[in-house]
């Protein structure tokens, strides 16, 4: 039996990279704060919590941008969407529910895939606790508000 594959999607700058590498337990992707710097998908195979899959890191999804670079990042997240079986949508909760937030939660919802909402850059839970909530609005069953303290929601 093929291990499951789990895809990270979001916006350029949430965090997709940190959080790829976290999970991997090692340094793979590039690190920036420059949007745009991992454009084609990044594979790892990796263990959480007793649980071997692999993870794919991808570039930052612009919905509404013509610009063929992105265009063609999009194409790769696209890919690493039908490849998943669950997909972990990142999102900043320092900007709070975006337009662009918005399209990609719908995008993602035709997959048919499992989502995993994470509120990433909560740094601190009793200040951040209110805007977590603005992210249950976009109507994914599971969320996690950060990586040491969650507050999942089943609807």
């Amino acid at each position: 039996m093929s291990k499951p594959i789990v895809a990270i999607i979001g916006k350029p700058n949430v965090g997709k990279s940190t959080f790829f590498n976290y999970l991997a337990g090692s340094r793979i992707s590039i690190v920036e704060d420059t949007p745009g710097v991992t454009r084609d998908r990044i594979y790892a195979e990796t263990n959480w919590r007793g649980r071997t899959f692999t993870l794919i890191d991808t570039g930052g999804i612009e919905p509404d941008s013509d610009d063929i670079i992105l265009s063609q990042m999009r194409e790769q997240a696209n890919l690493a969407i039908e490849m998943a079986d669950v997909i972990i949508f990142l999102t900043d909760i320092k900007q709070g529910v975006t337009s662009a937030d918005k399209e990609i939660t719908t995008m993602l919802r035709k997959s048919k895939k499992p989502i995993i909402l994470v509120c990433n850059k909560a740094d601190n839970y009793e200040k951040d606790v209110q805007q977590i909530y603005e992210f249950y609005n976009l109507g994914i069953r599971r969320a996690i508000c950060n990586i040491s303290k969650s507050c999942s929601w089943n609807r």
